[in-house]
């Protein structure tokens, strides 16, 4: 009962920009353990704000909402603190042990600190799967459920209060738009990925250290029930999983401890530019075009992916089914991003109806560094030197480009 009680008052005093006073909740957000609505300034009896809430077993009911200006917030409650009024913290959340930021908080009410969050903290909210959060010493973790469902209901229950008004409240969650995090996926599956009717698929990877691990893409090897890897000309090797990250689109693999790699990519150790020329490398379509690699060139057309999602590059090089994996090179040959994907053209033409061009995507070094610190990988980085010309780039990256072959198993088709 205590604790009912406390999801109320939190939710009813939550202060968001201004909002001193709030009275509710109008309507319903009720998804996946959160709960909430709308609420109006008691003040002036105009809406106020969309919130809802989830109480976790560390004693923290964390408070995500969304203001009439359309700022989100999000906040951490508890009975057990007191805080002074006003008092500041600041708070670093980290997504899934990649995506990082710092929220500053301030403590409106003794129990519960609020902070503002950017946007692209949300999108990483909402797509993410464990929240650590940390404030001087205290360190606590969120299994975040169904945040991608409660930030699609809490804002259109912003927007149709802002329409309607509040004795149009209903339930928030119906009609809500399909949550980003779905929109949001980078990469198109290799031709022929296992699934109904198909029993092998095929990507790219390479090397990235003499012990022979191997990178490509999760969407790549998801399913599989072998996998195997050659070099342009040289036989097969079978290779196994070592670490998988589903939500990077990222996998590492091994290959037999038999094999010998004297060349591999060595990662760009600065970041790169909006402009930048690069090189994708891989094998797209095989079995229907060259049993070689291709080669593909174009700029960085932008240093964020969809939806300002900033682990991705969007470039213009142009790729297909079959690339998903490679590596991406700057102008000295140094590894820039492990390609992973295309926009959807027949989607975005049915909703739009334009067709649009030369809208690729890459994974930044960023995200791959975080990926091999965390499967204890030795890698290597270099700094940009001399420029080479596109044919010595890909005469270089010969020895470590692995076409990747999967072969589905049974119980994987069934399941797809």
């Amino acid at each position: 009962m205590w604790l009912r009680s406390f999801v109320a008052a939190a939710l009813l005093h939550l202060c968001l920009v201004g909002t001193a006073h709030a009275k509710g909740p109008f309507g319903t957000v009720n998804v996946g353990g959160w709960v909430g609505g709308a609420f109006s300034n008691d003040e002036t009896g105009a809406f106020s704000h969309c919130a809802a809430t989830a109480p976790y077993a560390n004693g923290v009911i964390l408070v995500v909402s969304q203001n009439a200006a359309g700022i989100w917030s999000l906040a951490f409650a508890s009975p057990g603190y007191h805080f002074n009024k006003d008092e500041n913290a600041a708070i670093d959340v980290t997504f899934d042990g990649q995506e990082q930021a710092r929220l500053y908080a301030t403590a409106h009410r003794p129990d519960m600190l609020t902070a503002v969050m950017p946007l692209n903290v949300v999108r990483t909210f909402q797509k993410a799967s464990l929240m650590v959060a940390t404030a001087g010493r205290a360190v606590l973790n969120f299994d975040l459920r169904s945040t991608g469902p409660v930030i699609a209901a809490l804002a259109n229950c912003v927007t149709r209060m802002k329409a309607d008004g509040l004795d149009k409240a209903g339930d928030f969650t119906k009609g809500a738009a399909k949550p980003a995090a779905a929109a949001d996926k980078q990469g198109t599956p290799p031709a022929g990925k296992p699934g109904k009717g198909a029993k092998s698929g095929f990507g790219t990877g390479f090397v990235v250290s003499a012990a022979g691990h191997i990178v490509t893409n999760n969407h790549v090897i998801d399913g599989c029930g072998e996998l195997k890897g050659n070099l342009t000309g040289e036989a097969a090797m079978v290779l196994r999983v070592v670490s998988a990250d589903a939500n990077n689109d990222l996998a590492l693999l091994q290959a037999p401890s038999t094999a010998t790699f004297k060349e591999f990519a060595r990662i760009r150790d600065r970041p790169i530019r909006s402009g930048d020329s690069v090189v994708a490398i891989g094998f797209p379509f095989h079995g229907l075009l060259t049993s070689d690699f291709t080669v593909t060139t174009g700029i960085v057309s932008s240093l964020s992916g969809m939806r300002n999602d900033s682990r991705f590059l969007q470039i213009s090089a142009p790729v297909q089914p079959g690339n998903s994996g490679g590596p991406m090179f700057d102008t000295t040959g140094q590894l820039v991003g492990v390609v992973t994907g295309k926009l959807d053209g027949l989607r975005v033409a049915a909703a739009t109806g334009s067709i649009p061009e030369n809208i690729n995507f890459a994974i930044k070094t960023g995200a791959l560094r975080d990926f091999l610190d965390n499967s204890v990988v030795p890698y290597q980085t270099a700094e940009p030197k001399g420029e080479l010309k596109t044919t010595e780039i890909a005469g270089n990256a010969r020895a470590y480009t692995m076409l990747i072959s999967c072969k589905g198993t049974e119980q994987a088709d069934a399941k797809k």
